[in-house]
């Protein structure tokens, strides 16, 4: 007896299994005074593992317009499918077919306030030590973020901030 193979591929929220964004202040080498970061990645937890994830990543940015390794800025004119909703201390990050929302500390909206844009950046490696409710210090932060692979091969954008009207 024999077995066929699926010939359905598995959908990318299948492949990426959970998307975490997480947010901080801090000083960029390049700006001065704190910079707000926002940075999305998954724990490669999905079907496909770690790898799998990687692989969904990258053609999620693809389809964004914000291929691995890139920088754009929408304040200069880029047009991407990415919003980011500021309100009530949470961040609101938009993307086709996924919405995640973030807690934000002072500091960062202090930061994001004052520079009116967020430096995004979108992880195609897997952080699973980077749980949602779990404490993170800055140490492991920086170990992840600051990392050269973890920088060179995501995306990145300057996302203007916007909020509600009310």
């Amino acid at each position: 007896m024999t077995s066929a193979a699926s010939a359905v591929q598995p959908s990318r929220a299948v492949l990426l299994g959970s998307m975490v964004v997480i947010a901080w202040s801090g000083r960029h080498p390049d700006e001065s005074g704190d910079v707000p970061f926002l940075m999305a990645y998954s724990l490669g937890d999905g079907a496909g593992g770690p790898e799998g994830a990687e692989a969904a990543a990258r053609a999620l940015l693809d389809e964004l317009g914000m291929p691995a390794g890139s920088v754009l800025d929408q304040e200069e004119g880029a047009a991407l499918p990415v919003t980011l909703i500021v309100q009530g201390g949470q961040a609101v990050l938009t993307m086709p077919s996924m919405t995640a929302q973030c807690p934000v500390p002072p500091e960062w909206l202090v930061a994001a306030e004052e520079r009116g844009a967020v430096q995004f950046m979108f992880a195609t490696r897997s952080w699973p030590q980077g749980r949602p409710g779990m404490a993170v210090s800055d140490e492991q932060l920086r170990a992840f973020a600051g990392d050269e692979d973890t920088i060179s091969t995501a995306g990145h954008c300057v996302l203007p901030v916007r909020r509600l009207r009310g």
